[in-house]
């Protein structure tokens, strides 16, 4: 089964797996030059103890300008130079406070001992002196330099996300209200030609029963021309018993389904009142069924559920249908679905839309299981007075 949606479903996974590969591959080239800066830095202050080893020589034949510049040379890598019992002998590039100096300095040795392996110099009179040293500031922002481009790349997915989330909806909206409007112009030519013909027919002795029910079929042309005239405006919607409003919808599919499709209702006894446009709610109700009856073949039991509580009312519509995949309980409910092999896929998108645009609450699949049915829950805001 292929579907429009299922394309750019595709389409927006390769999208953000590329990303991440991109996120990864940037991530694993940082940590490389992590990797080589601080070998670095090691080699230079390996070099560093050399020449402190040296300094402290009496050779005469070394060269102690170029020793003084190597140590002098360092303006980045904070160091400490400790005996064998850790006093510190000499530090470079770590800003003293004001106060508590050596206690300070006694703790720095204990961390930088953590921080990097120490360096040991043989004095050559049988003892050591152990050079502590830490990451120059260049290698602790590069050290964040990963999780800056990790985050920079999450805001950038998650923006383009949205961006083409929010553009694909526009672009659904546009070409709803348009087609919506449209069927309702082209209907209201040949409707108000039947109406005349009908009255025509009157006038010729026509079977009584027959015009009656031209005119049932004309009114209901009427209906369809209606719903399709409100969407894209804002219905104003009316405080109505809503068990009214999906009995009159169930009486007319009765008679336009499968005998064989036996639908049943269970409701409270008092009234239900929700504050949603008649119309519009009897258009959810058809296509429910209809969907229902699709998923049964055309034979099996639909059963509607109203129940209510204080601030919601709650309508479950259940099949004895082929049931949905657990990956398909959102995607169900977008344009060009379908598991049919004619047909557009719109119904539920269609019933979506009414519910969650027209009326505030909101359809979901509430549980399904496959080779025995479907429920799908609506859930309205309960009216008050």
């Amino acid at each position: 089964m292929n579907s429009i949606y299922d394309s750019r479903q595709r389409l927006k996974y390769i999208f953000i797996i590329s990303a991440v590969v991109i996120a990864i591959a940037s991530v694993f080239v940082s940590d490389l030059l992590i990797k080589d800066l601080a070998r670095e830095e090691r080699q230079k202050i390996e070099v560093w103890a050399e020449a402190t080893r040296v300094v402290t020589s009496e050779d005469p034949s070394l060269n102690m300008t170029l020793i003084l510049q190597i140590i002098q040379g360092n303006t980045s890598i904070p160091v400490m130079l400790c005996n064998e019992e850790d006093s510190v002998m000499n530090y470079k590039n770590i800003k003293l406070p004001e106060k508590n100096v050596n206690e300070f300095l006694y703790k720095k040795v204990q961390e930088l001992k953590k921080k990097n392996q120490p360096i040991p110099i043989d004095m050559e009179d049988g003892t050591f002196q152990y050079l502590y040293y830490d990451d120059s500031i260049n290698l602790k922002r590069l050290l964040i330099y990963p999780y800056a481009q990790l985050t920079v790349m999450a805001v950038f997915i998650l923006t383009a996300f949205l961006a083409l989330t929010s553009t694909k909806r526009a672009e659904q909206n546009k070409v709803w209200v348009g087609l919506s409007k449209e069927t309702a112009h082209q209907l209201g030519t040949p409707i108000s030609s039947l109406i005349a013909w009908v009255e025509y027919l009157k006038m010729k002795n026509v079977d009584p029963a027959l015009l009656e029910e031209m005119e049932k079929d004309v009114k209901r042309l009427e209906t369809v021309a209606d719903r399709f005239s409100k969407i894209g405006s804002q219905p104003e919607p009316v405080p109505l018993d809503i068990r009214a409003s999906v009995h009159a919808a169930i009486d007319y599919m009765e008679t336009r389904i499968s005998s064989k499709v036996k639908i049943t209702v269970d409701e409270p006894e008092q009234p239900v009142m929700v504050l949603m446009n008649d119309s519009l709610f009897a258009w959810v109700v058809e296509n429910l069924c209809k969907n229902a009856v699709d998923a049964m073949g055309g034979q099996g039991n639909i059963r509607f559920c109203i129940e209510e509580n204080a601030k919601k009312v709650f309508i479950d519509v259940s099949d004895t249908g082929k049931g949905i995949l657990k990956s398909k309980f959102k995607t169900v409910f977008n344009p060009g679905y379908t598991t049919k092999k004619r047909g557009w896929g719109l119904g539920l998108s269609l019933v979506k839309r009414i519910i969650e645009s027209y009326h505030g609450g909101r359809i979901y699949v509430k549980n399904s299981e496959i080779g025995k049915g479907t429920t799908f829950r609506i859930e309205l805001n309960r009216y008050k007075g």
